[in-house]
């Protein structure tokens, strides 16, 4: 699959796709930022900006109806297979269970191709992606349909509390008011942070 191919995937999707890959990198740029990392390849960097886009869209991997699907061969009949196995939308991946098997199956995944890849650090590509995922769930918190966060218990958590004041998904506010928030807050965040981004690209990007 191309390069090219690969970022149709990934963008061609609807608003709320867009929306939890923006959240997932804004996690990642403050975690990367407060904790910067003593060194770290291009090829790595690279890599994890790819994995916590897709970890920012993974919980949705319960919905055979998701533009990712649509976007793949036969994704129709993969999606609705998988969607079955894992419960339903916003079940068993929108849990905590959920974060802990995507971590250990994410996991099991790069130390199967990093002998093919040794010059990637698949430590900071697992966090790149972990972080992504739990932010795809902590955005979700904040919609009316809620999360599981505790499965098998089966009580759909949400911020704030009362259903009605939480967001509707793919919605005015998040069209019009997150997405574009999030991307102030990036620039505003990149432009604050602007010595600290040079020094990383400087002296830790090897």
């Amino acid at each position: 699959m191309s390069l090219h191919h690969l970022s149709l995937i990934l963008y061609t999707v609807s608003m709320t796709g867009r929306t939890h890959d923006l959240a997932a990198f804004t996690a990642l740029g403050l975690s990367a930022l407060s904790t910067p990392i003593d060194k770290i390849t291009l090829s790595t960097a690279l890599v994890a900006v790819v994995a916590n886009m897709i970890g920012g869209i993974a919980p949705d991997i319960d919905q055979p109806t998701a533009p990712f699907w649509r976007n793949l061969p036969i994704g129709g009949v993969v999606g609705r297979t998988i969607a079955k196995l894992l419960g339903g939308h916003r079940f068993l991946s929108h849990s905590l269970i959920g974060v802990v098997a995507f971590a250990y199956g994410f996991r099991y995944l790069l130390n199967v191709i990093h002998p093919s890849f040794l010059q990637l650090d698949i430590g900071i590509i697992w966090w790149a992606f972990m972080i992504g995922f739990v932010s795809h769930l902590v955005m979700d918190t904040f919609t009316r349909e809620g999360v599981p966060w505790l499965l098998p218990i089966p009580i759909k958590f949400g911020i704030p509390p009362f259903k009605l004041l939480r967001l509707p998904t793919g919605g005015f506010i998040e069209r019009f008011i997150i997405f574009p928030g999030l991307l102030l807050f990036n620039g505003y965040f990149y432009y604050s942070n602007y010595s600290k981004l040079l020094d990383l690209l400087k002296h830790h990007l090897k």
